[in-house]
């Protein structure tokens, strides 16, 4: 089990989105975002468990969610959950994803499209994917 300071928790964190620093880590931290801190020796320290639960916290924040709406679904999950929550920070943050459009197929499924792709080979994915989700619908 790795274990960080707040300090070190918010330097990784830097590094994958550029607004999350030490003080947005405490904060998150005293309001009950994160589970409780890990009890090593003397001191509480976070743990990769923390790590997770943060990015998590990132990606909701930047799906439009608040932050109780994004405590209470975080609350019940797995931590398998959050980690999968937490991996799509990196969608949020491409600076290919903000060049791309963006094609809100769903409530489920959301299209990033490069401009180098035809008009008409963007029209026929989202039918397709369109199609697709009817299907299984139907199942």
């Amino acid at each position: 089990m790795n274990t960080y300071t707040a300090k070190q928790v918010a330097e990784v964190l830097q590094n994958e989105d550029p607004q999350m620093n030490l003080r947005t880590v405490r904060y998150y931290t005293q309001i009950g975002m994160l589970p409780p801190l890990e009890l090593v020796g003397n001191k509480r320290a976070y743990t990769d468990s923390h790590l997770h639960y943060l990015r998590a916290i990132l990606v909701l924040s930047r799906s439009g969610e608040t932050l109780s709406s994004a405590q209470e679904k975080l609350a019940g999950l797995a931590i398998d959950e959050v980690i999968k929550i937490g991996e799509n920070l990196r969608l949020y943050q491409s600076e290919q994803m903000i060049r791309n459009e963006t094609h809100v197929v769903s409530e489920d499924v959301i299209l990033s499209v490069s401009s180098r792709i035809s008009p008409e080979l963007k029209v026929k994915m989202i039918e397709t994917v369109t199609r697709l989700l009817q299907e299984e619908g139907r199942s």
